[in-house]
Order: structure tokens, then sequence, then C-alpha cells
């Protein structure tokens, strides 16, 4: 199950997968950071679609076409904002992987890549993030094999640690 799991540096937006996943904002309008970047890659068509599905629920997914992105699809996921740990931020977050993997699955996608949800400007603690999202994956996979391929793709060199020492513990 592990060989279907790839981990490293880079720019989502450039993935060559069926689908990339952003981390989003409830509007699903654009923001900063991946959001922002996704939208600025993907064009002017994203924004239309995203403005007609009219939002998004924290922990949940919706997804729109990729438009000039290579992926063909953009599945938006709204993380939470980390409040301490005793808001369910754990269990929202963990919501955003399966929500994102039930809509890959409903979409026929074999292909996936994810950036590392909620650890930018909603402040989520890398290391716990990391470990939710890997533990998550881990138990998709186990039991669904639809999917051949998920990668992670860390901006910057303390993200692709953090990944690689978590995948490690998680994929014994």
């Amino acid at each position: 199950m592990k060989e279907r799991i790839e981990i490293l540096e880079g720019d989502i937006t450039k993935q060559e997968v069926d689908a990339i996943v952003n981390a989003a904002n409830n509007s699903l309008l654009g923001g900063g950071g991946v959001d922002g970047a996704i939208h600025r890659a993907a064009g002017p068509q994203l924004l239309e679609e995203t403005r007609k599905i009219g939002g998004c629920p924290t922990g949940e997914a919706r997804t729109s076409k990729g438009y000039r992105l290579p992926a063909k699809w953009v599945i938006h996921t709204v993380g939470p904002i980390w409040r301490g740990g005793g808001k369910n931020e754990d269990g929202l977050l963990a919501s955003c992987y399966r929500s994102c993997f039930e809509e890959a699955k409903r979409l026929g996608v074999r292909t996936i890549a994810f950036p590392s949800i909620s650890t930018g400007a909603y402040g989520f603690p890398l290391e716990r993030a990391t470990r939710i999202a890997l533990s998550e994956t881990r138990d998709f996979l186990a039991g669904d094999a639809s999917i051949e391929k998920v990668v992670f793709v860390c901006f910057g060199q303390e993200v692709l640690d953090t990944y690689r020492e978590i995948f490690a513990q998680v994929f014994r």
C-alpha cells in the first residue's frame, strides 16, 4: 500500500494527476497560499464555477473542473482553523481527507495530489496535521483500490521532512 503514496516538494498546480486538492476557504472564491495559487493557475473560469457552487462547510469537499491546470479536477476542501485543539479540529481535518477521497472515488479519479491542509494560515500544528493526513490516507487505501497514486505536495523543506518522518511511523 505504501508504494501508492508519493511525497515530494513542489508546486501542486503543476502536478500531472487526475485531481488536485485545494485547501480552500468557506467561500471557495480564492484566497492566499495554495488556494490563491490554484485560482491563478486555473484561470478565471475557476472563479466563475466556484461562485456557482456557493461555498463549502469546514470538513467537507466540493469539486470543480481544473481549467488551465494539468489536473482535470480540483477538489476543494475547507480545513479547520486551529483554535487550540478543543474545537474538534482533528475530527474536521480528518473529515476533509475522507470527503476528498469520496469525491475522488465518485469522479473515477486514479491519481490525486494533496497539499498540507490547514497548516499554513489556519495554524494547525504541522506534525499533528500530517499524522491525520497520512492515517486517513492509509485507512482509505487499505479498503479501496480505486486510487492508484496519492501524492503529497509539500511546500518547503520543513513540511517535506515532517511528511517523510510521519510516513515512516504510520506506514511501518
